[in-house]
């Protein structure tokens, strides 16, 4: 026996919703409960949603406990391999910070923090806004690794992990003379402060990266030799350098100031880059260059030699690069003392991060 069913009109479709919305809203969620799931999710669908914002409504503490919080949900929620994260947090987070100077001033400076914690592998997640609010509870203090190290026991504490690490980074700025005018003005250099806590080991580390200017010895030979056997005018080549320079901190051995770290890697290599500039300065930058001439090897050593005639600094790693005006490509080379920066592998974008903007 053949069945034959009228198919509903518009008519009917729309009365049968309207019942059907009629019992949801005098049975409220209970009412909703009760239904099929797809009926019941239509008729949420349906409801009349507010679009004004409500600017009198308070979140109080009761309806903060109803508010769903997927990041601290269970393991089932854990997508992927359940592994340990090594590092998860928030990067590039600013805020203006007061620094001490080696000279007793203080100076604001806009700070990009990033923050990071271990993540077991049966929790889903963190609370990244803990990060944030551990570091606002320091951020009036006058920065110092012991404040960093405050602010590290906050949110390692709230976030119950286990390996932590706070960096964060200036552009740091010094006044500097020039060569025999006698002017001045302001050279920044980008630093950072490093505090890395693993199975539970903190390690204190500064980062600088130093601009200066480096004369071929090789190509100075050969412009020498062209000037005495032919008479003919020659200039060595020479480029703008960056070197990355990277110390951990000993332990009760004083402080290292930025100023400190700076002026080693003038003794190391002095012909840094110039701010204020006249003809004389010009021409002593030229003379400076022609006393110092370096290959990016010696680079390396020379920055080397200094930071292991300070006691106050420890482990270190030495990245320079020379972005040559001979040849299309730079010159690299990486220099490295003990086993904090000890790694097999590269970074494949680390040269390219050393490049002075300006």
């Amino acid at each position: 026996m053949n069945l034959h069913v009228s198919e509903p009109s518009r008519d009917e479709v729309e009365q049968a919703l309207s019942v059907l919305k009629d019992y949801a809203a005098r049975n409220g969620t209970g009412g909703l409960a009760g239904l099929d799931p797809a009926i019941a999710a239509a008729l949420r669908g349906q409801s009349a949603l507010s679009r004004a914002y409500p600017e009198d409504f308070t979140a109080d503490e009761a309806y903060r406990a109803t508010l769903p919080d997927l990041q601290n949900g269970p393991a089932s929620l854990i997508r992927g391999a359940k592994r340990q994260i090594q590092h998860v947090g928030i990067s590039n987070f600013r805020l203006p910070i007061r620094f001490h100077t080696r000279d007793n001033g203080d100076l604001t400076l806009e700070t990009s923090v990033t923050g990071t914690v271990s993540l077991e592998g049966t929790k889903k997640g963190i609370n990244m806004s803990r990060i944030m609010r551990s570091f606002y509870a320091h951020a009036e203090k006058t920065f110092s690794f012991e404040v960093i190290e405050a602010a590290l026991d906050d949110y390692k504490s709230d976030l119950e992990s286990i390996d932590a690490r706070i960096q964060m980074r200036i552009s740091f700025p010094m006044k500097v003379g020039s060569l025999r005018s006698g002017l001045s003005g302001f050279q920044y250099y980008d630093i950072a402060l490093e505090l890395i806590e693993r199975a539970g080991v903190r390690r204190k580390i500064l980062h600088l990266d130093f601009v200066y200017s480096s004369t071929c010895p090789c190509s100075l030979e050969l412009s020498e030799h062209a000037r005495n056997t032919r008479g003919q005018l020659a200039t060595p080549h020479s480029q703008r350098s960056v070197a990355r320079i990277s110390v951990e901190l000993n332990r009760d051995c004083g402080c290292l100031w930025f100023e400190d770290l700076i002026d080693l890697a003038r003794r190391a290599v002095p012909t840094e880059t110039q701010v204020m500039v006249k003809r004389e300065d010009e021409q002593a930058f030229a003379e400076l260059n022609a006393a110092n001439p370096i290959f990016v090897e010696d680079a390396a050593r020379l920055f080397a030699h200094e930071l292991q005639a300070d006691p106050r600094i420890g482990d270190f790693r030495i990245v320079a690069s020379h972005q040559e005006s001979l040849h299309s490509h730079d010159a690299v080379s990486v220099l490295t003392e003990g086993e904090t920066f000890d790694a097999e592998s590269l970074d494949p974008r680390l040269f390219a991060s050393l490049y002075h903007t300006g």
